[in-house]
């Protein structure tokens, strides 16, 4: 199961590019509302998260993604319920995503450290210590996989994809949505 944590000010595209791509490789993806049922995005668009944040089976976890959005990052980092489970995911091996300013959540769990990575412009100086690599739409090191921004929402749901399913999966989505 791969989670998408949604929290107040998430940014939209950083959530539903990547799980509409996940989906569309068959991967089982679940958006899960760290403040309620409905959440809404940094740009007013409110969508309904298919669970709550105490309804995840980490124990049926294969991945955990973080979308940007700085109300949204706001928020993953004030529920120690959704830090707990990033951190669940990362001790045990599973993938962990994030996008945008997300990956500063991951450099607060010390995820990132010693470790590629990108994040978006002027965020940075919040990576502790990850090698960052500039101009990267996506970057997989191990089993993090970090993105850089809106801009770059599709490649990184590529970069999920490829993570767990392979790069023929990948492939063959990129392929169904005409990357030009």
């Amino acid at each position: 199961m791969v989670y998408v944590l949604l929290g107040t000010g998430f940014e939209e595209t950083e959530a539903i590019a990547p799980v509409d791509l996940l989906r569309r490789a068959g991967a089982q993806v679940l958006t899960v509302g760290i403040n309620g049922k409905t959440v809404y995005g940094g740009h007013g668009i409110g969508i309904e998260a298919d669970i709550l944040l105490g309804q995840m089976d980490l124990t049926d976890l294969e991945m955990i993604v973080v979308p940007g959005g700085l109300g949204g990052v706001a928020s993953v980092r004030a529920s120690k319920e959704a830090m707990d489970a990033i951190r669940f995911a990362w001790d045990n091996g599973k993938y962990v995503g994030a996008i945008c300013a997300g990956p500063t959540v991951l450099a607060d769990l010390s995820i990132t450290e010693n470790r590629q990575a990108t994040c978006y412009p002027g965020c940075e100086s919040g990576m502790n210590g990850a090698k960052i690599v500039p101009n990267a739409a996506c970057i997989q090191d191990g089993k993090l996989i970090t993105g850089t921004s809106a801009g770059c929402a599709v490649s990184f749901g590529l970069g999920l994809i490829a993570a767990l399913k392979g790069e023929e999966a990948a492939k063959t989505v990129a392929e169904q949505i005409v990357i030009r």
